[in-house]
């Protein structure tokens, strides 16, 4: 039987103002399993991947890692906080929430400097990922210097030079051009071979069956509506019209009318040194 990871139980999380973002969701995460979240904007997807990274704490319910309660308590405990941080890896849907040093190499290194990683130990990962990432030419630019592309590589790079055994993703390859999203799909490919349990949020449906063994679909009920395999669900296309999810494009062409669906497209510690990673 597969070891769980995270498990959610009738959990709830509303805004403040009483916006509801979370309804009563129960769902399980297994060791090394590939999930993908699907749903349109506004049912809960993101704020999921929040809980699950205990930058939230549910209103109601519970969230559990490995068996362990996940609540702001238990967070508050320096040692218990430190093993999550090291064993959990979050990538943001926006790039710049984790990119805040003047440099990108200051940005990856900074958080095994955190965890007290050996600096030789830091070195040898840097630069092995900067060369599998293919973004050695960028480690000594500034951050605000690059394009939307090199700045996700780059925040994908900070996370998995800490070596975590979970990865958590939000929209890692939205607004992305082609060959860059085949590079960010083939690094999580990589981690997932690796041993790494993957869970991402994601609208790019084409991509879905390439990087999940199950499929989550959220709906307007910020809740769970559907789960199966990437192949059940992107086949049921009355389903992901009703869960806006692809829509009908019409074109004409030749004088003939044609039809076809498409889918539719967030203060840090201390400054470490880093004068030993140059």
């Amino acid at each position: 039987m597969a070891q769980s990871v995270f498990s959610l139980k009738d959990v709830s999380y509303s805004y403040p103002g009483g916006i509801p973002a979370l309804e009563n969701l129960t769902l399980d995460f297994n060791q090394g399993e590939r999930a993908a979240i699907i749903g349109a904007n506004g049912t809960g997807k993101s704020t999921m991947l929040t809980l699950l990274d205990a930058l939230i704490f549910a209103n109601s319910g519970i969230v559990s890692a490995w068996g362990n309660q996940l609540t702001e308590k238990t967070m508050r405990d320096a040692g218990r906080q430190r093993d999550f941080r090291s064993r959990v890896g979050f990538v943001f849907q926006n790039p710049d929430v984790q990119l805040f040093c003047p440099t990108v190499r200051e940005d990856i290194v900074f958080g095994p400097l955190q965890l007290g990683v050996d600096h030789a130990e830091i070195r040898r990962r840097l630069e092995a990922l900067a060369n599998r990432i293919r973004i050695s030419h960028l480690l000594d630019r500034s951050p605000h210097q690059l394009s939307l592309g090199e700045k996700k590589k780059a925040a994908i790079a900070s996370v998995l030079i800490m070596e975590p055994e979970v990865l958590l993703l939000d929209e890692p390859t939205a607004g992305l051009d082609p060959q860059t999203m085949r590079d960010i799909i083939d690094v999580i490919d990589q981690a997932h071979k690796n041993g790494k349990t993957v869970v991402m949020a994601t609208h790019d449906l084409h991509i879905v069956e390439e990087i999940a063994d199950v499929v989550h679909v959220f709906g307007g009920n910020k809740n769970v509506i559907r789960s199966g395999t990437a192949e059940e669900i992107l086949a049921d296309t009355e389903f992901l019209q009703q869960n806006n999810l692809v829509h009908i494009h019409v074109h004409r062409h030749l004088g003939v009318a044609h039809a076809h669906l498409h889918e539719h497209g967030h203060e840090h510690p201390h400054h470490r040194d880093i004068s030993g990673f140059r």
